[in-house]
């Protein structure tokens, strides 16, 4: 099998800059959401997508030595974003999230992805009508509906729905989630920032995503759903649909949005 894909990034309505950073390639799907405003988020979201682009130059022969380069690479973009923070100490702060899926490199009968995961960005697989959020949010308010403190709904409007309990930021214990994920021709696959989940609900992104054939067209569609919701953050997506064979195209580009642009 092979990916099909495309990345977006709009600055959204309520920021001056965009601390979002995407990248789509024939073997790494990669969205890092920055943060620290003047501590330079978006030089941490960079400093993370660059690392994951160099995916295609590690041995993930298939699904569980791509888990082991995925863990690789949050490592060193961990050590990336320290050592930035080490030469510039006015940056001290900044951090990131970073939700990439990695393409084994060899024959993969198994059909699977590898998954890693830290922060609040989102990696979802639409399959038909049927949407799956395959990431867990790394937030408080997560933490109070696991706990059933408060309901998937009172987390939307949360006043403290922004606040992320675990990032890449140069600390030591910054550990991914890290899973496969089973995959078949036909699955669209959708890496995104929060800047399009907290305006724009479940069902309007299955929507989307099930009815619109274009992957171009279905990015234009969710960045105006987040826009239309008052694109109060910046707005990164990631799309990529799940075809059979071989990649056709052995010069297949790579696309870098947001501040990795």
């Amino acid at each position: 099998m092979h990916l099909r894909y495309m990345a977006r990034s709009d600055v959204g309505l309520g920021r001056d800059g965009n601390e979002d950073s995407g990248v789509a390639g024939p073997d790494v799907l990669a969205v890092a959401d920055g943060m620290g405003g003047h501590a330079a988020g978006e030089v941490a979201s960079q400093a993370a997508v660059s690392q994951f682009a160099r995916a295609a130059g590690l041995d993930r022969g298939n699904g569980a030595s791509a888990l082991e380069s995925l863990g690789s690479l949050f490592a060193l973009a961990n050590d990336r974003i320290k050592q930035l923070v080490t030469d510039a100490p006015e940056r001290e702060g900044m951090g990131t999230t970073a939700t990439v899926m990695l393409m084994p490199a060899g024959p993969d009968p198994a059909g699977q992805l590898a998954l890693g995961h830290i922060g609040d960005s989102r990696a979802y697989l639409a399959r038909g009508a049927a949407l799956t959020q395959l990431t867990r949010d790394h937030t408080f308010v997560q933490a109070l509906v696991d706990d059933e403190q408060i309901s998937p709904a009172e987390a939307r409007i949360h006043p403290a729905r922004s606040v992320v309990t675990k990032v890449l930021q140069g600390q030591d214990g910054a550990e991914p989630d890290l899973t496969l994920v089973d995959v078949q021709p036909g699955d669209r696959l959708l890496i995104c920032s929060d800047g399009l989940t907290d305006v724009a609900t479940d069902d309007a992104i299955a929507e989307v995503l099930a009815t619109t054939s274009s992957l171009d067209e279905a990015a234009d569609r969710l960045i105006q759903l987040a826009l239309v919701g008052g694109g109060p953050d910046n707005i990164t997506i990631v799309l990529a649909d799940v075809a059979e064979g071989d990649q056709p195209d052995e010069d297949a580009p790579t696309y870098f949005v947001g501040a990795a642009a």
